[in-house]
This record gives C-alpha cells, structure tokens and sequence, in this order.
C-alpha cells in the first residue's frame, strides 16, 4: 500500500522573509497617481532600496473604500487623514535600515511627506489574499489574465481554486504607461498565502504592483460578480 499525507504544512504561522512597515505620515494631500514620485522620493531617502526586489511599495491609498468613500479621479489629490499610513514590505533583514526613514521628509511631486514613528507587521497565512495592481501585458483579456496567473501559480507548486480579476487600471511612471489589473485569490493554504506575499506576481514592486494583503473574504464578491474564475477543487 503507498500512503502519501496531505503535505499543506499548515502548521506556518508567519513570513520569516519578510514584513510590513507602517509609517505615521503627515500630509494633508497627494496625486491619486505618485507610484513614480514615491519610489524616486525613497531611492533617495534609502538608496538600498533600489537594489532589494523583496521591497514592495504601497501606494497610498487613504481612507478605506468600505466607508462610503470613493477614489478621486486619476490627476487630482487624495485628502490624507491623521489615521493614514505610508506602507512598505521589507525583508526582514533591512527592517532595521528601514528604520531610518524615521523623521525625514519626502518629496512627492511637490507634497511634503514627513514621515513619523514606525511599526512592524507580520505576515500572516490569510486564505484569502488581494492585490490591487498587477501588470498586464497589452491587448490581455480578463481570461487571459486570470490563464496567466494560474500557469504563474503552477509553476510556483500552487495549486489556485478560486480567483476573482477586479478592475483595470492604466498609471504612468516616468512616461510610461502600465496597464494594471486587481486580483483577489482565495482558498490558499497557508503556505502558498504566505509565499504569494513575500514574492507577489509581475514587476513593479516599488510601484505597488504585484503586492498582495490579506482581504476579509471571496463569497460575498462572488456572490455579486459574474467574472469569477474557480479551477479546480
């Protein structure tokens, strides 16, 4: 008789790799498009950052969707609260050169960005996972997409159940324009939730594409979306 266990390894609690940086801020305002602005404002402030692929760049987003509020138009600003966080994802090795962001003001396409008191974040094994950007190639269909990203996943030893392609999304950075998909993913077992957050999916990082965070849940989107693509069980 061969007997193989179920080899989830479920037991993982925590990246090792890396963690979560969440800065205080002080900034009344900022473009809703600064993905550039902000990642040369921290090459400068910490150029190591340049050469550590690891580090993902959150865009700052403000107050969250879930209140009503609503994402001003690409080419205005975002009204910043005193509750608004400047985010990064830093292996855990820099986490002490990170540190040194602490009290320094960024330049972010003419907003000051003074930045305040920091704290960690760990990675943890949510099942359900979100990214709000991740690079698409030209003329990509939605299946194409979600195609991509299964193959992506596979070749990594993931086995994907279930995903839901959200909006598009088209920035600039440094006269480039890059076209961009959100992407929720759910039913993972902790490991791969975990490796999907130290690695994420595509380029771009230091733009905040390809990051992913932990999301409440998949049913209730699905329940009300009809792009949903579920392979395999």
């Amino acid at each position: 008789m061969y007997w193989q266990e179920d080899d989830k390894r479920d037991d993982i609690s925590t990246s090792d790799k890396v963690v979560d940086l969440h800065y205080r801020i002080d900034c009344k305002q900022i473009p809703t498009c600064h993905a550039w602005e902000l990642s040369q404002a921290l090459y400068q402030a910490m150029p190591w950052i340049k050469d550590e692929p690891e580090v993902g760049v959150h865009q700052i987003h403000g107050a969250t969707s879930g209140n009503g509020w609503e994402r001003p138009p690409d080419g205005e600003l975002i009204c910043l609260s005193k509750r608004t966080r400047m985010q990064l994802r830093v292996p855990t090795s820099r986490v002490e050169d990170a540190g040194e962001l602490v009290g320094k003001t960024l330049d972010v396409a003419g907003h000051s960005v003074t930045v305040g008191t920091m704290t960690t974040k760990s990675i943890d094994p949510f099942s359900t996972i979100f990214s709000r950007y991740i690079v698409v190639s030209a003329g990509m269909t939605e299946d194409d997409f979600l195609q991509w990203v299964v193959d992506d996943l596979k070749l990594r030893g993931m086995q994907p159940r279930k995903l839901l392609c959200g909006m598009s999304h088209e920035f600039e950075a440094n006269g480039e324009k890059i076209s961009t998909r959100s992407l929720m993913i759910a039913d993972l077992d902790k490991p791969s939730s975990v490796a999907l957050q130290e690695v994420g999916i595509g380029p771009h990082r230091h733009f905040g594409c390809g990051i992913f965070v932990p999301h409440k849940g998949i049913k209730a989107v699905g329940e009300t979306e009809d792009k949903s693509h579920f392979s395999g069980s």
